[in-house]
């Protein structure tokens, strides 16, 4: 039963073991699998985003390259620039994006804008796009950085082109600006949480505009953040998480470079935000994990100690078994033995001497008995008294049971101060010897009877032994004739043996 409530508790401790690591590993597994999804989420959204930037920045080319050949081959006189000026109102319409579209001279005044405010102050020479155009002759297009437009008091990005005179000399720059809340509108639409971010930035790292929108943002240097300073080194798209430069918070970003443009769109999200409902979900099925875990405990538990109560009944009842063995041990031998001088009783003298005299019919061998009977034994309790009586018999029988020493005889209370020797195996000259040796060693005991002729407690001895001759052996028979030498030994004077 032991090894059932071992065998039970390691059971019980390796399913337990089993279900927390599998929880585990399911919770690892998916929490990966979300991480993956995510990451595939924003990394297609960027893209997307980054396709719609592009589609906007090649619209803003067309027009300049439309404009640039126009003005070129035209010139800028006062009704080729009326003449301009309603084709790119046409243009307009059909390019909400576009702020405003200006064409500035070689000293960087402007010629032409369609926001039909033209000021004194009209001067953009100090322009990163104008300086960009004025000493480098190239004819690609120019994105620049955000600025706050002099005209529309907006935000806008500038996309511009050089213009030449016919001789390849610089004539002048046209640019269109568009308006950062075009980006802001279309990033305003789409659900990036609480703690998301859509930016766009140049290729070297300069923020351009981002959602959610902060003025003090714009220009901010983000060359030093990882995705530019390492990751966009050796990939033009791809995905990361690691905490934001701008506001401390821990996103998982998706960047993507444009191939045409020198400009990087990045998408993140915040990564607690992100990861709520994985977080959520573990929580749940942790939750049900524990409930099942206490549950299976429990029911481990009750049926350890169901096991544990059967082995302590089992020990219980083990030991009860060997009390009570012991018991009827005890029980035997005070059913068969007198309380107050420790002999046999009368009850267990019957059944050994019935079972010895058929042993001795059996075994032909000879059986002897012995009549012990105190002598004035009345007169000695008249004179000192009961209590005293009994303490002189227990004496006697604990002299007669010194005498009687083989483990084969037995020592018996035959009633009131007569006691009996049963001596299984002996003649009459064994069973004298004892005789004597009982009749001495009460003698030597000296016990004062001052009612007693001889003035101490002596006892008379009856002997009578059965010798096998083929007849039936009688008990009656046997202790008639012990009986009648005790009472022949009292007639002869007391303190004496007679044998039958």
């Amino acid at each position: 039963m032991k090894r059932d409530l071992r065998l039970a508790t390691f059971l019980i401790f390796l399913v337990c073991v089993s279900v927390v690591l599998l929880t585990a590993w399911q919770t690892w597994t998916a929490r990966q699998n979300t991480l993956s999804d995510i990451n595939t989420d924003t990394l297609n959204l960027t893209q997307a985003l980054n396709t719609y930037t592009e589609g906007t920045f090649k619209q803003s080319e067309v027009l300049l390259l439309g404009l640039t050949e126009r003005i070129e081959k035209d010139g800028t006189g006062p009704e080729q620039l009326k003449r301009l000026s309603k084709l790119v109102a046409q243009q307009m319409d059909a390019l909400p994006q576009l702020n405003n579209v200006v064409l500035y001279d070689a000293q960087g005044d402007w010629l032409f804008s369609t926001s039909m405010l033209i000021s004194s102050n009209s001067n953009n020479a100090d322009r990163a796009f104008f300086k960009h155009h004025r000493d480098v002759a190239d004819r690609g297009i120019y994105i620049g950085p955000a600025i706050l437009s002099r005209v529309t008091c907006a935000w806008v990005i500038s996309v511009s082109r050089r213009i030449d005179h016919p001789d390849g000399s610089f004539a002048g720059v046209i640019a269109a600006t568009i308006s950062l809340e075009h980006f802001l509108k279309l990033y305003r639409s789409i659900h990036v949480g609480q703690f998301g971010a859509i930016s766009l930035t140049s290729s070297e790292g300069r923020l351009l505009v981002r959602y959610p929108f902060q003025v003090e943002d714009i220009g901010r240097d983000l060359s030093h953040a990882p995705i530019f300073s390492e990751y966009l080194r050796n990939t033009s798209s791809g995905t990361v998480d690691f905490a934001s430069k701008v506001d401390g918070i821990h996103r998982l970003y998706a960047f993507k470079r444009n191939d045409q443009y020198p400009v990087v769109t990045t998408v993140a999200v915040g990564q607690a935000e992100a990861m709520q409902a994985w977080l959520s979900q573990t929580k749940q099925s942790v939750a049900v994990v524990l409930l099942l875990l206490g549950l299976l405990v429990a029911l481990g538990r009750r049926l350890i100690s169901h096991i544990s109560r059967r082995i302590r009944a089992e020990e219980k009842l083990l030991a009860t078994q060997t009390a009570l063995i012991e018991l009827n041990q005890t029980l035997e031998v005070l059913a068969s033995e007198d309380k107050l001088t420790g002999l046999a009783n009368r009850r267990h003298f019957d059944q050994f001497l019935d079972v010895e005299l058929k042993r001795a019919k059996r075994l032909a061998s000879p059986l002897s008995l012995i009549l012990i009977d105190v002598d004035f034994f009345k007169r000695y309790n008249d004179h000192y008294g009961h209590l005293a009586g009994d303490e002189c018999l227990r004496i006697i029988g604990q002299a007669i049971k010194h005498c009687v020493r083989r483990p084969g005889d037995m020592a018996a209370r035959y009633g009131g101060e007569e006691i009996a020797v049963v001596m299984p195996n002996t003649d009459e000259a064994g069973a004298c010897k004892v005789a004597e040796a009982i009749l001495s060693g009460i003698a030597a005991e000296q016990l004062a009877h001052l009612s007693s002729p001889l003035g101490i407690v002596t006892v008379s001895l009856g002997v009578a032994t059965y010798v096998a001759d083929g007849s039936d052996p009688d008990e009656k028979a046997l202790i008639g004739r012990a009986d009648r030498a005790l009472y022949a030994a009292k007639s002869q004077g007391r303190n004496q043996l007679s044998v039958a």
